[in-house]
């Protein structure tokens, strides 16, 4: 596993894993493994046909005034389009365990499928389209940041998110999951 931090400001008070600063860049590179009842890897894929033990990802945070996360996948399934969404809890053993997604304002109802609620602007989907090889890549862009310790995952989903209303927000199954230390 490689684990990667670089550090351009260091603004944000938040309690982080060991070595990390808050305010920092994050950046997380690593190859899926296979979820099993351990405790969870990095990054884990529940559907190792559409995301194979060995592909990789990397996730990037970057810091500022709003929130810049960017998605990479190398190696999945070739030319299919994932949902892919920031969650609040970290990945485990098991596709649910990593919670609903994040949310600015956190819908009262949940699972969240109001558009209100669950839609681009109030939620980080970083849906991606992988070319011939298996690989893309994709980035969102916020005006508002992570609450400490709320946004924990990033879930690639079975296929592109949903916006109508009553499925608003839905991408099928939790194919893979990555943890994230969000600041």
């Amino acid at each position: 596993m490689s684990f990667l931090v670089s550090a351009l400001t260091a603004s944000l008070a938040v309690v982080l894993p060991l070595g990390m600063v808050a305010g920092q860049d994050v950046t997380i590179e690593d190859s899926f493994r296979a979820a099993g009842g351990r405790p969870a890897q990095q990054a884990v894929t529940f559907d190792t046909q559409a995301v194979p033990v060995g592909s990789e990802v990397t996730v990037t945070e970057r810091v500022g005034d709003d929130t810049y996360v960017e998605l990479r996948l190398h190696g999945v399934q070739a030319n299919r389009t994932f949902g892919a969404h920031v969650h609040q809890k970290p990945c485990g053993a098991k596709p649910n365990d990593s919670g609903p997604h994040y949310q600015n304002a956190t819908d009262p109802e949940q699972p969240s499928t109001n558009p209100a609620y669950a839609g681009p602007h109030n939620e980080v989907w970083l849906d991606i389209r992988t070319d011939g090889h298996g690989d893309g890549a994709t980035a969102a862009v916020q005006a508002w940041r992570f609450r400490a310790g709320q946004a924990r995952s990033v879930v690639i989903h079975e296929h592109a998110t949903h916006t109508g209303a009553g499925a608003a927000g839905t991408a099928g199954t939790r194919l893979a999951c990555v943890n994230v230390p969000f600041t």
